[in-house]
């Protein structure tokens, strides 16, 4: 490996830094707080003044569909290495096929469970 090689990686790099400190710069000049007239401090969200409670308290029904969400989720990411290793096994001989089967059919049935039970039924 010459040292030529690491030049594009190098100035991607500098790009990047480059890119977040003008970003930096650009929003102490030309931010809010910089013009002189400006209350300090305020709250500044989408040009709309701030409202209502700070804390908000949300539905276990929320909590309960993010956790699902993230459970199949993963679930999901560990079909994705059977399916780029699938010609692989077959080159093999090697079965796969059953026990991907196996752990869809355990996807589908915890879904159907799920459906059963009204986890996924937002308004109840």
């Amino acid at each position: 490996m010459n040292l030529s090689d690491y030049v594009p990686i190098l100035i991607q790099l500098l790009l990047a830094a480059g890119l977040g400190l003008s970003i930096l710069g650009a929003s102490v000049v030309f931010g809010q707080r910089s013009r002189p007239n400006a209350i300090k401090d305020s709250p500044y969200e989408c040009g709309v003044e701030a409202g209502g409670e700070a804390k908000v308290r949300f539905s276990v029904k929320f909590y309960v569909t993010a956790m699902l969400f993230i459970l199949f989720d993963v679930e999901i990411v560990f079909l994705i290495p059977w399916v780029l290793a699938f010609r692989d096994f077959l080159a093999a001989s090697i079965p796969i096929l059953l026990p991907a089967l196996f752990f869809l059919f355990l996807l589908i049935l915890g879904l159907f469970y799920e459906i059963r039970k009204g986890a996924l039924e937002w308004e109840r």
